[in-house]
């Protein structure tokens, strides 16, 4: 592996790690982002010319630090010969390379990432800021991507970011882990970060890779420390069963071929079973605590489908009716979207389509490509192609990731060639099963 992809591979592991530890140090969350940037830029040159270091972590966390310094003696500011003479940070760093992994482990702490999420979703910041600031900054997701999540214009994002940023610094707000007594008001949207981070991991929006591991294994550890934190908070624990379900789905979502395998179609020998017997079992954990929320209701629907032996056998009657009461727990369009898919599944296609086009105009699932396949693929159960081609159309439009953008084309092919063979279903033309269109 060359050094450029291995530089890449480190960058995609280890930003939200490395960029976490170097907010705390330096105090700036643009400054750090400078410091990352630049010690990428020079690892571009010395790794090729000097060889991969051992722990690429490590290097590109020391190099941003020293970086940081020569930027502030560069740049001779009276704020930064203070910040020199003061904090430990500044001080010269070792010569030896051989001392670049003591450095960085004596620099960093075990839970960097998570006095990141509880600055980020600090009260002072809005609700919006706070999920888009730590997807940014922790997750390493662009701000196309991170507006994707929220169904936002790219420009909007943008906006809500440096907003945040300048609050933060114009604030004080503190770079801590707050008191037992300060976490419930910051831990919905702690919840909410950690959930959207691995969901972007778990179906990216954009490129070439529809699975992001690093994303999800991040989401996971955040759940884990989450659930050290505050272990007897039922949507703590329920969101780590939920993200544990899904996880356990994740190498058999991927053909050989890098296609998209949708989950009636997924080989369930592939499943990893002892990950969904954790899951299952912090289920059962965290509804016992009978306080019932959105994640634990979230990881029982997982969880139906994760125990079902085949995609017919799922029940599919009881994942619509939670489905009901995760709307009533936090209502949405996107809820009422999954589901039409259970109901679908469960009565039939027109039932599942009248729901469909309750949100139809929501500007948000409107931007979504998943609302418009949904809605394609059961005008297609339906027969009535010419208006799933349309909606497919739509879809492939709005899709981003080339997988996703493969199994629409083929889904557009598929209904092409059956509608100019006769306008009405016929037997080479099989009904899809399964619930969501991914």
């Amino acid at each position: 592996m060359s050094g450029a992809d291995v530089l890449e591979r480190a960058c995609r592991q280890h930003r939200g790690r490395v960029l976490a530890t170097l907010i705390r140090l330096l105090g700036s969350f643009d400054a750090a982002e400078e410091a990352f940037q630049d010690a990428v830029v020079a690892a571009l040159t010395a790794w090729p010319r000097h060889g991969v270091p051992r722990e690429p972590a490590a290097w590109l966390l020391v190099t941003a630090r020293h970086r940081a310094l020569d930027r502030v003696r560069r740049e001779g500011r009276r704020a930064g010969k203070e910040l020199t003479a003061d904090a430990p940070w500044l001080r010269a760093g070792p010569a030896d390379p051989a001392d670049v992994v003591a450095e960085a482990d004596a620099l960093a702490v075990p839970d960097d990432r998570l006095r990141l999420i509880f600055t980020c979703c600090h009260p002072a910041l809005a609700p919006e800021a706070q999920v888009a600031l730590t997807l940014r900054t922790l997750g390493g997701l662009t701000t196309a991507e991170v507006a994707r999540a929220f169904l936002v214009p790219e420009a909007t994002m943008a906006q809500r970011i440096v907003r945040a940023k300048a609050k933060i610094a114009g604030a004080g707000i503190p770079y801590e882990v707050p008191g037992r007594d300060a976490l419930p008001e910051r831990l919905d949207t702690v919840l909410q970060v950690v959930y959207l981070v691995f969901n972007e991991g778990y179906s990216a929006t954009a490129g070439d890779e529809l699975v992001r591991h690093d994303l999800c294994g991040e989401a996971v550890r955040l759940g884990r420390l989450l659930a050290e934190l505050v272990p007897a908070e039922p949507e703590v624990v329920g969101l780590l069963a939920l993200m544990l379900l899904h996880d356990a789905r994740r190498g058999a979502r991927v053909g050989r071929d890098g296609s998209l395998v949708r989950l009636g179609d997924q080989d369930r020998a592939a499943w990893d079973r002892d990950q969904i017997g954790d899951g299952v079992r912090l289920v059962e954990t965290a509804m016992g605590a009978r306080r019932i929320g959105r994640y634990q209701v979230e990881a029982a629907i997982a969880a139906l489908h994760a125990e079902a032996p085949t995609s017919a056998a799922t029940d599919w009657p009881q994942i619509a009716a939670l489905y009901g009461v995760l709307h009533r727990l936090a209502p949405s369009p996107v809820v009422v979207l999954n589901r039409a898919v259970a109901v679908a599944m469960a009565e039939g296609p027109l039932p599942g389509l009248r729901l469909v086009d309750q949100v139809a105009g929501d500007p948000g699932l409107e931007r979504s490509h998943l609302f418009h396949a949904t809605r394609g693929h059961l005008l297609a159960e339906l027969g009535r192609r010419a208006e799933a081609i349309a909606a497919y159309e739509q879809a492939l439009a709005l899709a981003g990731t080339t997988a996703e953008q493969d199994l629409l084309r083929a889904r557009l092919a598929e209904l092409s060639a059956c509608s100019a063979r006769r306008p009405v279903r016929a037997p080479s033309c099989p009904r899809r099963s399964g619930g969501r269109p991914r």
